[in-house]
């Protein structure tokens, strides 16, 4: 199965005014999101990637311009069901009001508990993003073959929340991951397990790129590398 590498989107106008910023509108990248956005090109550089996919906010789609205008031959997605949670009223918000609202206690202690006031269910969110995930694993084997490599630009809680799955992690437990702007998280999907490879990454991912013999490769069959393995050469 492919290697997916889930970027998170630069840092944006709402990261940097502590707004909640969910679906609403103009949430653009800031001057340090788009120097982000221009460095992924380089970091990403010799990995090969088969596809992207990004979620259809304004952030995202900024967030794989500068990739997409290095690698003129790379398709580009957009997938609705790793967009940002449906934060309902909360969308908009200062982060520092709802510190105080009784559901934030559960977002942070009980998050598979969590329904946003006019929004989702945190475990609807998990569902849909893990299930688009898979469904573009099985895509992109089959477009690109099983060691293809391929990204996918989404938004911290979604990314965390997928995380959370390939570790076999309760969604309880999910506050516990950090994944920061423009940080790249690679997960390698096997018939037997998933690999966490990288956990919100900001630098170096060459040794992300394919092995020259990937079936010899235990880790792409799904035996895990008993005593922890050599690394990337």
């Amino acid at each position: 199965m492919p290697t997916l590498l889930l970027i998170r989107h630069g840092r944006s106008t709402a990261n940097t005014t502590g707004v909640l910023a969910g679906r609403g509108p103009g949430v653009a990248l800031d001057d340090r999101g788009l120097e982000q956005a221009a460095a992924l090109p380089g970091r990403l550089a010799g990995i090969g990637l088969a596809a992207a996919v990004t979620s259809p906010l304004q952030r995202c789609r900024e967030t794989l311009r500068p990739l997409s205008a290095a690698l003129p031959a790379l398709t580009v997605h957009t997938e609705e069901r790793i967009t940002e949670c449906d934060y309902g009223r909360w969308t908009g918000r200062k982060l520092a009001e709802l510190a105080d609202d009784p559901l934030m206690a559960t977002v942070q202690a009980h998050p598979s508990a969590a329904v946003f006031p006019g929004g989702e269910s945190m475990r609807g969110m998990q569902a849909r993003a893990v299930d688009a995930v898979r469904d573009w694993n099985t895509r992109i084997a089959d477009e690109h073959g099983p060691d293809a490599v391929y990204a996918m630009c989404s938004h911290g809680d979604i990314i965390k929340a997928v995380v959370a799955d390939a570790l076999g992690m309760h969604l309880d437990l999910f506050q516990r991951i950090a994944v920061d702007p423009c940080s790249v998280t690679a997960i390698r999907y096997t018939p037997l397990r998933p690999f966490v490879l990288r956990l919100g990454d900001t630098g170096d991912l060459a040794g992300l790129a394919p092995a020259a013999a990937p079936e010899q490769d235990p880790g792409r069959q799904g035996a895990a590398d008993v005593g922890g393995g050599a690394g990337a050469p």
